[in-house]
């Protein structure tokens, strides 16, 4: 259990450094765009620190695909539950999306929509990936020994 947590750890740091980052980028668009004039000081740290602990969050639970006890279809659950979380909370706290149920029900939607897109194309990759290496497998032992 302490590998396990020192890699969520290590995850989680390298992908942090990207938070910041994002969200400086996201300002500067949104600036561009005439959508976003001014920022208190407080709402651009609330912006990095909330940023900073999704991207930790988001980084680190990649490990949980390491837990070997653990069924692959609950570690898909337990992942995209914890993800699902972590930005609703961000999006909330950051005031990015409404304290109201019909934006939060279309935030839930198209976050469901996009997990399950990414899993399907993970998915696909994979199979055909494995596919191929079996088909290797296969034309080499069906090769005489020389």
């Amino acid at each position: 259990m302490k590998k396990i947590a020192a890699e969520f750890f290590r995850r989680g740091l390298v992908a942090s450094s990207m938070g910041p980052l994002i969200l400086a980028v996201l300002y500067l668009i949104l600036q561009y765009q005439g959508v976003l004039q001014m920022l208190a000081v407080h709402e651009v740290c609330l912006g990095i620190f909330s940023l900073w602990g999704l991207a930790f969050v988001a980084g680190g639970m990649n490990v949980i695909y390491q837990i070997e006890r653990l069924p692959l279809m609950a570690a898909i659950l337990i992942h995209g539950s914890v993800l699902y979380l972590s930005y609703l909370f961000t999006y909330l706290l950051n005031n990015w999306l409404e304290w109201d149920i019909a934006p939060i029900m279309v935030f839930s939607a198209i976050f469901i929509l996009g997990y399950l897109v990414i899993w399907v194309f993970i998915y696909t990759l994979t199979k055909r990936h494995t596919e191929k290496l079996n088909a290797v497998l296969k034309e080499k032992q069906q090769k005489p020994a020389e």
